[in-house]
């Protein structure tokens, strides 16, 4: 598998988040300006994956095993396993005991290494952090109130709650999910941010300062 990574980006980089997807790049990168943080000009760079799946081949790249660059990321609870299993295999969290219990690694490993899961993604977390009357104001400000509305009229959307026809709404079409994604984001009060963001943020922002 080819992993599309801009090398001469991360490897001037002291640390790199890896992420899923480009909604959540965007969302990353809309809540660091919110912040007044420049992760550019803190050495740090946000690797857009295009899927959970990919995770093992960018650890090979820039792991330990690999350039060795500072390394955090963020998923979606559905895609944990993905992202434990690599994290094992990468050597940068342990791996249950001998005869133990558990399957898997405990969520609070993949922490401790700067890896954190969404509940139960991106969209979920901005969207239950905003509100679903927030949402709809900011969709009205993109001129797509209408065509919302006219979405949930649909049977399938029927009986359903207006936090998941929006979660479904953005993914209707090429882009939306990425624009609102980074319009969410930079719409979050301090107190509000949802905690994987904060914390994969913050995560980054401690290895920035230690000059790694």
């Amino acid at each position: 598998m080819v992993v599309d990574v801009d090398l001469a980006t991360v490897a001037g980089a002291r640390g790199v988040i890896l992420v899923e997807g480009a909604s959540d790049q965007a969302a990353l990168e809309a809540l660091a300006a919110r912040r007044g943080h420049d992760l550019a000009a803190g050495g740090i760079a946000i690797a857009a994956m295009g899927g959970a799946t990919s995770i093992g081949h960018y650890l090979d790249l820039l792991g330990p095993r690999g350039r060795d660059v500072r390394l955090a990321g963020l998923c979606d609870a559905a895609e944990e396993g993905y992202f434990r299993r690599a994290l094992q295999r990468a050597g940068m969290v342990n791996g249950p005991s001998p005869g133990g219990p558990q399957a898997g690694l405990a969520r609070a490993a993949m922490e401790a290494a700067g890896f954190y899961v969404c509940e139960a993604d991106l969209e979920d977390e901005l969207i239950r952090a905003l509100g679903a009357a927030r949402v709809e104001d900011i969709i009205d400000g993109q001129g797509e109130l209408r065509s919302l509305r006219t979405f949930q009229k649909q049977p399938a959307q029927q009986g359903r709650t207006p936090e998941a026809q929006l979660h479904r709404f953005m993914g209707t079409r090429s882009g939306r999910k990425s624009l609102y994604a980074r319009l969410l984001a930079a719409a979050l009060e301090p107190a509000g941010v949802p905690r994987p963001l904060d914390r994969v943020l913050t995560y980054a922002g401690r290895n920035r300062a230690r000059g790694h």
